[in-house]
């Protein structure tokens, strides 16, 4: 948790690992702890667990604070851990993120929650509540309205950035690219912003973000980190073309319902021993798997360590 103290350190491509299930459906923490490995050799400049490519709904609390135990363990303070603790319910919500806390993560990312709709007011006061709670520990905002149906306000960050020293970032996983610039432009360069849309990660970094936790770390886990490190160095046009040469991975992620098709292809490269995605997802149907082959073809070298055994 030495990142902990000092959360503006916590920059770059952080990779929102997928949680390995067994072909029966229980979680397999050292598929999980293999993963892991893999990231940090690739060069990733963080890890993430439990976000939406996690399937954390698919869980119960102990599930998830089983993996993020075992994610910590292998991270061991290497590089940051952001793992995602927040759920429908503020009891599990505070449950997942105490245990984090006393993992050794770095920040807390908690999603906005998910069906019920809250007012701004709402999600104020659920916010409001998680930084009282944990006033050490620092709070990633997640937006991801497509998932929770509710788009939390720029207004809105700006109070909890203002009004909680330990509110330090958003994670962004919104196509609407005025919003990344209006929660900049209210809250200033000081608040973290990372994207969690593949296509706007690049864009993001022109404003000012802090960079990104894109689902394609999962299958070229060095480019995605290569790519924010050719920007931060100031070669644009090379970290240009490295974002339109991702595009077919970005397309194959979402043939089918993330993350199912990555797990697919993780498995099928021997990444993980089974693709397994608990329902209500399924695994990809056989007109998605041809699609996804084909897509990664097309990402060529960029996927070569795919195939190697970790």
């Amino acid at each position: 948790m030495k990142f902990r103290t000092d959360p503006a350190t916590i920059r770059g491509s952080i990779a929102p690992v997928v949680t390995p299930f067994t072909a029966d459906g229980a979680l397999d923490l050292d598929a999980l702890r293999g993963l892991v490995r893999w990231q940090l050799e690739s060069g990733s400049h963080g890890v993430s667990l439990g976000g939406s490519t996690g399937e954390p709904s698919a869980q119960t609390a102990a599930e998830r604070i089983e993996a993020i135990r075992a994610a910590a363990g292998e991270i061991a303070d290497r590089v940051p851990f952001l793992p995602g603790t927040g759920s429908a319910k503020l009891e599990e919500t505070l449950e997942v993120t105490a245990a984090a806390r006393d993992a050794g993560a770095d920040a807390a990312l908690v999603i906005t929650p998910y069906y019920a709709r809250p007012t701004q007011d709402a999600l104020y006061e659920w916010y409001a509540t998680v930084a009282r709670e944990f006033p050490d520990l620092p709070i990633v905002i997640y937006n991801v309205p497509s998932r929770t149906a509710v788009d939390i306000a720029p207004g809105t960050v700006r109070r909890l950035f203002t009004d909680f020293d330990n509110v330090v970032g958003i994670k962004e996983t919104t196509r609407d690219f005025e919003h990344f610039s209006r929660v900049l432009h209210a809250c200033g360069p000081e608040l973290l912003v990372w994207s969690g849309i593949e296509l706007l990660c690049l864009p993001l970094l022109a404003l000012g973000g802090a960079g990104f936790v894109s689902a394609v770390a999962n299958l070229a886990p060095d480019a995605v980190a290569r790519m924010y490190e050719l920007w931060t160095a100031g070669d644009h046009a090379a970290a240009r073309d490295l974002h339109y040469r991702l595009h077919p991975l970005v397309d194959l992620l979402f043939v089918e319902t993330n993350p199912a098709p990555a797990k697919w292809v993780l498995e099928r490269c021997g990444r993980i021993p089974s693709g397994r995605v608990r329902p209500p997802l399924t695994a990809p149907s056989a007109e998605a798997r041809a699609r996804i082959g084909a897509l990664l073809d097309q990402a060529g070298d960029l996927t070569a360590a795919l195939a190697r055994r970790p």
